[in-house]
């Protein structure tokens, strides 16, 4: 059972409580408590099922709870807006399959995700300022890109895929970004070197990190969040998790 938040402090950017969600009968989430503080990452895991993409839709408007609180920097309720309106709010979301313009260049890719504040007739023949050259040029350094500018994205290998997405994201200055399984067929380097990106991100965002690699989850070094049956089971540090009985009986044991 989920101890209840007692309301969302100044602090909080993320704050649910008591949030529920059934489709057709199956709740997929079951009174759901979680507080994600200003500058935090954590890291969610828990087996299939458990409601961590249901947790995410919520979090960015793809799906309404049927109940609770969903309340964004202590002061905007989510559960009242869309997609669209939560992602200009600042919450950003990098789903497992990158998707980037592969037929574009790296740059190009970072300079259409920057295009949002351009004019309708925006295109890539169109000049970029020499501010939004300079931001893009610090977003391949953080996404660890600066060598690829030139090399189209569906030429780059799979983990330097999810890092341009990542940094397509970053282009929207999104002030919370939450990540769904970025080291999935990543290579133990890559999975090393998107550890480090994720904690460069996290020195000016918060991020959520969903996650089932357990060596990855360690490497971040931060709270761990575990799901099951669209609950909070447990939750501190992977070492605390890891030795509850009831995350062996039903995740890490299997």
């Amino acid at each position: 059972m989920n101890a209840q938040p007692i309301g969302p402090s100044s602090n909080d950017i993320l704050y649910l409580s008591g949030v529920n969600k059934t489709f057709d009968g199956f709740k997929a989430i079951n009174n759901l408590s979680l507080v994600l503080a200003k500058g935090e990452m954590r890291a969610v895991i828990g087996p299939n099922g458990a409601g961590k993409s249901t947790m995410m839709d919520i979090i960015t408007g793809k799906t309404k709870p049927d109940s609770g609180q969903v309340i964004f920097s202590a002061a905007t309720d989510l559960t009242k807006m869309d997609e669209p309106a939560i992602a200009q709010l600042g919450i950003g979301r990098k789903f497992q399959k990158p998707t980037t313009f592969e037929s574009h260049t790296v740059w190009d890719n970072l300079l259409l995700a920057l295009a949002g504040d351009r004019k309708p007739w925006f295109n890539l023949f169109a000049r970029e300022s020499k501010a939004e050259a300079e931001k893009i040029e610090a977003l391949m350094a953080t996404i660890r890109l600066s060598d690829h500018r030139h090399r189209m994205a569906a030429n780059l290998s799979h983990g330097q895929k999810q890092w341009l997405e990542i940094g397509m994201l970053l282009a929207q200055d999104p002030q919370v970004l939450l990540v769904d399984e970025p080291v999935a067929g990543m290579t133990d380097a890559e999975t090393e070197q998107t550890a480090h990106l994720l904690r460069d991100i996290n020195r000016t965002r918060s991020v959520v990190v969903v996650e089932h690699d357990m060596t990855f989850v360690r490497a971040l070094g931060v709270k761990v969040t575990v799901l099951h049956e669209g609950s909070v089971l447990s939750e501190g540090t992977l070492d605390h998790v890891s030795a509850d009985p009831r995350v062996i009986d039903v995740y890490l044991g299997r």
